[in-house]
This record gives C-alpha cells, sequence and structure tokens, in this order.
C-alpha cells in the first residue's frame, strides 16, 4: 500500500498494524513451535540417525507436520464453531481462561503426558504422535488469539468472504512456517551439530511454552 502524499509513514503504520498482526502472529508462532525439540525436529533427528540416512530426516518432517496441522486445525474449526454461537467478547474471555488454566496444566503436568513412539515408528505413527503431542502442548491454542480478530474483520462481509477463509489462510501459514523451521533445524543438527548440544547448550522451552501459553491467554481477558 503506497505513502499518502502529506500523511505521515507512522499513521500508515498505525493503519495497517491491526490488519497485519495476526498474521505475523501466526507466523511467529510456526517458527516457535517449529524449533520446539518437543514438536518434532528431534526424533526426526533421532530417527534419521538410527538409520544412518539424511533422507529419513526429510521424509519424517512431512508426517511431523501433517499431525501438528490436523491438531492445529481441530482447534480453529472448534473456534469457529463457538464463533458462531457465541459473542466475540464471551468467546475471547472463554479462550483466554482455557489458555491459562491448559498453561497451569502443562506447567504442573504436562511434561509427563508426552506420548512415545519407537525408532520403528512408520510415517503414520509418526504424524499420530505429532498430533498428539501437539494437542497435549495445547499448540492450537495459540493461534486463537490471533484468529478471533480476522475472523471479526470479515464477519460483517458477504458469506464467501467469512471467517473460514482467514481460518484456513492461517493455518497453511502457520504450518509452512512451522516445516520450514523443522526442517532448518534438523538438517543443521544431523548435518553439523549434533544432539550433545541439548544437554549444555539449549534452554528449557517447556518453561517458554508455559508462558507463551499464558501471555495469549492474557491477551483475549485484557484485551
Amino acid at each position: 500500500m503506497p505513502a499518502t502524499p502529506g500523511v505521515p509513514l507512522g499513521t500508515h503504520f498505525a493503519t495497517l498494524w491491526p490488519l497485519w498482526w495476526p498474521w505475523l502472529a501466526i507466523a511467529a508462532l510456526g517458527l516457535f513451535h517449529g524449533i520446539n525439540p518437543a514438536m518434532g525436529w528431534l526424533f526426526a533427528v533421532a530417527l534419521g540417525l538410527h538409520r544412518g540416512r539424511r533422507k529419513v530426516v526429510l521424509l519424517a518432517l512431512l508426517p511431523i507436520a501433517l499431525g501438528h496441522a490436523l491438531a492445529v486445525a481441530l482447534v480453529l474449526a472448534a473456534t469457529l464453531t463457538l464463533g458462531s454461537l457465541l459473542d466475540p467478547q464471551w468467546l475471547a474471555r472463554a479462550g483466554g481462561a482455557v489458555l491459562i488454566a491448559w498453561a497451569g496444566w502443562h506447567a504442573l503436568r504436562g511434561h509427563r503426558q508426552h506420548p512415545r513412539v519407537g525408532m520403528q515408528a512408520g510415517m503414520a505413527g509418526l504424524a499420530l504422535w505429532s498430533f498428539l503431542m501437539a494437542g497435549t502442548h495445547g499448540a492450537g491454542l495459540m493461534l486463537v488469539p490471533a484468529l478471533l480478530p480476522l475472523c471479526s474483520a470479515v464477519a460483517s462481509g458477504p458469506a464467501a468472504n467469512g471467517p473460514l477463509m482467514p481460518a484456513l489462510l492461517a493455518l497453511g501459514l502457520h504450518t509452512l512456517t512451522m516445516l520450514l523451521a523443522i526442517g532448518t533445524v534438523a538438517l543443521l543438527v544431523y548435518d553439523r551439530v549434533g544432539v550433545a548440544f541439548l544437554r549444555t547448550g539449549w534452554i528449557n522451552l517447556d518453561r517458554v511454552w508455559t508462558l507463551a501459553l499464558t501471555g495469549c491467554g492474557a491477551v483475549l481477558l485484557l484485551g
């Protein structure tokens, strides 16, 4: 969108920011989910090392991304369904409460509930594992604060421009950035770094994840 002569650049930024921040947040969450070892790249690397083939690392990324996308899609579908039944303010408050409650559960019990999968897992098993991991971690719930304003922006438009399209675009953007992140990290670790650095060179992302869930919940409750 070109700047209008005589209008300060800051005014254009303030006008465009409400339109762009949800998409930036969705992409950033995809990157965040992708670099988290619990979301799949660590398992892809371990599987590749176990079988001694770089190709296995790349193949494992697809079902991992698919399982993650399915878990997120279920949350987005539930949000759209509830959005058609509830007042937007009530939906936002309810979503915030659920996110904060999920953060509390994750802090207390989440690390004990990781689904297990062996090194002989096939593509379907990897997709199921990724689906369960994303679900138990509340990955889809994190997208709700960004999804609600996107759906609200088109709520008054024609049916063809209803909330389904921005939800599908949000799912696609999130999945793409997540896949790029897990692919980049997995190949970097497999080819260059090795997994030994996790013992000393990696932060506790479980705590960061809990804080992120809490922050997303606060956005909905206070927004």
